[in-house]
């Protein structure tokens, strides 16, 4: 999280953040296993998470535990959003704050929060130059390589199977026009670091989809250059990585820029899914109204554009709470931008764009699906997209052979009817019912080879 009007500020709100008294508030039990329902909405199109859902994507926000307490906080909370991300709760001076010693308790009540409402889980984040605890910042060479190695094994895998994404690293190139990599202790372990952070996450939790996050990187300059240029060599490597979040920081002196929603699509265009993953938009009235609906086009324009974040709830709850830049205000009514944010998720028309590749269904089948996976040596994760036909459906099965070797290891929004060979994955109860054109995903972790995945699907 940044802010990128003025840069400066960043330690002050990082010691700040430290100074938060957390509350300690029992919220529910945690869910087992990786099936994870969809967050219940009064109606289509009324909430947040109702409308993005029907555009297919997500609406989620910034959570504190200690504000879970609050009435107000978790009403809206739990009617509007349906993917929370912790705000400090994940952090390494959260998460370790001595050498070995991990702590997840506050972490474990916003997890346990979001899957007891039906909400996906950001984790925010792995390895980061701030926010560190002071025995990390005593450390260099190989023995912090090992540390951040050790760090990232340990929470991903204790969250593993819990996490729609993480943000495995935050915030590494640094700002001006150098488009070179921040000067941070991690930096000086070696170039590699940033790989390596990232090949530790995929083995540490499969099922997650793994996202390099920054700020001051929505429009083309050099910073977001030097990103796209990192993501385009691991794609090309096959060093493992799904996603970029943009924080998108928005204020009178860093406004959205001309080419925001070109710049996501040519990261898109890299095959990586793109998330906006810390919007804030100081202002008021109609001005920030409008902005916040020019985010929402953007993001529905671009087909990767898988959601949405914002960075807290009421203005109140901001880490710039003077800029009111929220799109509920300090006693929890909407605001001007909830109301233009809520329209143009439910308004917008997203322009023709290429698809990807599905299978023809054939007469009579009434939906299609698609493949996309990402593999290592001995597994792989696959993410099915069903896209419903002209006449929609009340249910849906997908068919396809695993090759000979691999085996089911988890499966999440299906129910498989076998763990290899010739598998039948059926809807569950929340994602069968689809409109004409809708889509949906779902998702499996295998050991062994992929092969080549050729999903049918047939819609009842």
């Amino acid at each position: 999280m940044s802010n990128p009007a003025v840069r400066t500020d960043r330690p002050t709100r990082a010691r700040a953040r430290r100074r938060l008294a957390l509350v300690l508030v029992t919220t529910g039990a945690l869910v087992a296993g990786g099936t994870i329902a969809l967050a219940p909405s009064a109606s289509a199109g009324t909430t947040l998470a109702a409308a993005a859902a029907e555009r297919g994507r997500y609406f989620g926000t910034a959570v504190a535990a200690n504000k879970l307490s609050d009435p107000v906080y978790v009403g809206i909370l739990n009617r509007e959003f349906d993917m929370v991300t912790p705000e400090n709760e994940m952090k390494w001076d959260a998460t370790e704050p001595s050498q070995n010693t991990f702590t997840f308790g506050n972490a474990d009540r916003i997890v346990a929060s979001a899957q007891a409402n039906g909400q996906r889980v950001r984790g925010h984040a792995l390895a980061w130059h701030s926010q560190q605890p002071g025995w990390v910042q005593n450390l260099s060479g190989s023995a912090l390589r090992a540390a951040m190695v050790n760090h990232i094994t340990r929470v991903a895998s204790y969250y593993r199977g819990k996490i729609y994404a993480w943000d495995v690293v935050n915030e590494a190139f640094a700002d001006g026009g150098s488009g070179a990599r921040r000067d941070s202790n991690l930096q000086r372990t070696g170039n590699d670091w940033i790989e390596v952070a990232f090949r530790t996450a995929r083995a540490a939790d499969p099922g997650a989809k793994l996202c390099y996050n920054d700020y001051n990187t929505d429009g083309q300059n050099a910073k977001s250059n030097a990103v796209y240029a990192m993501v385009a060599d691991f794609k090309a490597r096959g060093v493992p990585i799904d996603c970029v979040g943009f924080q998108s920081h928005f204020n009178a002196q860093s406004p959205i820029p001309a080419d925001y929603q070109a710049n996501l699509q040519r990261f898109a265009d890299l095959g990586v899914e793109v998330q906006i993953t810390e919007l804030d938009i100081e202002g008021s009235g109609t001005t920030q109204a409008e902005n916040y609906a020019r985010v929402v086009r953007a993001c529905l324009a671009v087909a990767r554009c898988t959601g949405i974040t914002v960075w807290g709830i009421r203005d109140s709850d901001s880490w710039r709470a003077g800029g009111t830049p929220l799109l509920f205000d300090a006693s929890g009514n909407k605001k001007p931008a909830y109301t233009a944010t809520l329209n143009a998720l439910n308004g917008g028309t997203t322009p023709p764009t290429t698809p990807p590749p599905t299978t023809t269904p054939p007469p009579g089948t009434g939906c299609s699906a698609s493949a996309t996976v990402n593999a290592w040596n001995g597994g792989f994760v696959a993410t099915i997209r069903v896209t419903a036909g002209a006449a929609g459906t009340n249910g849906w099965t997908v068919g396809l052979t695993l090759q000979s070797g691999a085996t089911l290891v988890n499966t999440w929004n299906a129910s498989p009817s076998a763990s290899s060979g010739a598998v039948q994955f059926r809807n569950v109860s929340y994602n069968g019912r689809l409109g004409a054109g809708q889509t949906t995903e779902f998702g499996f972790q295998a050991n062994g080879s992929a092969g080549t995945l050729t999903p049918t699907c047939t819609a009842s």
